[in-house]
């Protein structure tokens, strides 16, 4: 079971106006809570898709290089070059 975190966030000025506009009778959103959980959802998303094209990036690299960029290594080879 997820853990639940109660967080207080302070705005004011322009940010605080731009949330109370999206929320309530005009606003797509019931609640300031109901929004941020969306924008962190969001965010969340927007993390793991760039993680993701990275990954997809290096081995699109590591496919297409050719078998002679490729060097036999043991584990110990990668440990020590690890530390």
């Amino acid at each position: 079971m997820s853990k639940q975190t109660t967080m207080t966030v302070r705005m004011s000025g322009v940010l605080s106006d731009f949330v109370a506009s999206n929320v309530g009778e005009h606003g797509s959103f019931e609640n300031v809570s109901e929004y941020l959980r969306d924008l962190v959802r969001k965010d969340k998303e927007r993390k793991e898709q760039l993680d993701f094209e990275r990954l997809k990036n290096e081995l699109q690299l590591a496919f297409s290089a050719p078998d002679s960029a490729y060097s036999l290594l043991t584990a110990d080879d990668i440990i020590s070059r690890n530390r």
